[in-house]
């Protein structure tokens, strides 16, 4: 059903980091920095389709066409507060790219997500959007950001997310007919409280040793 719209990184090296991730013994500095090089690998993926042009240059040796990417930088957005953890990565492939912020909290008993922060650079509905979650379990918050994004006019969104539970990658493509998403593993299944099994914890709790 989804056939063209889930992009699986399978590549070893991506699936071993993924590996220590999900240890429950590794450390806050260690857990962060793999996720900022599992950000950065799929931010390699999801560029890949960039547009490009071409632009005469001169090297050491001769005058040659190249070749450079066109249009308007890309922005980067992460959902607070664990998509921060992406940002820094997607940025060491996309150093010019512009970054965003939405704040959106999961209440702890229904489930919920409520937005309480938003804030896009100038123009964002004429580039392309890079939407970062390392989680997508019920899809809850990844909707409600898509949602203030297609309102804002942005045309062009994909969800880079390292672990997704197959409940969250349905309801998100269902919400959205145009979306790409970019992920590390599909899980099993969520549990009765909506984590994913067998996941990796609390990711912002983890990125940042608040637990």
């Amino acid at each position: 059903m989804y056939e063209g719209r889930v992009t699986l990184l399978d590549h070893p090296m991506v699936q071993h980091k993924l590996s220590i991730l999900r240890r429950s013994d590794t450390p806050t500095k260690l857990f962060r920095e793999i996720v900022g090089e599992l950000a950065m690998l799929e931010a390699y993926e999801a560029t890949r389709d960039l547009p490009m042009e071409d632009v005469e240059i001169d090297t050491p040796m001769a005058h040659m066409t190249a070749r450079q990417i066109s249009g308007k930088k890309l922005v980067i957005v992460p959902i607070l507060r664990a998509g921060l953890g992406m940002v820094d990565g997607v940025l060491e492939v996309v150093p010019a790219a512009r970054v965003g912020h939405l704040g959106m909290e999961r209440d702890e008993v229904t489930h919920v997500p409520r937005s309480y922060y938003a804030k896009l650079p100038a123009n964002s509905d004429q580039r392309e959007i890079l939407l970062v979650d390392p989680m997508l379990a019920t899809g809850g918050s990844a909707i409600m950001a898509v949602e203030f994004l297609r309102k804002a006019g942005v045309k062009k969104i994909k969800f880079l997310n390292i672990v997704a539970s197959p409940e969250g990658i349905k309801a998100l493509l269902d919400y959205d007919p145009d979306l790409h998403i970019y992920t590390c593993a599909i899980d099993e299944r969520l549990s009765e409280d909506a984590y994913i099994i067998p996941g990796l914890g609390d990711a912002g709790d983890r990125i940042f040793g608040t637990k």
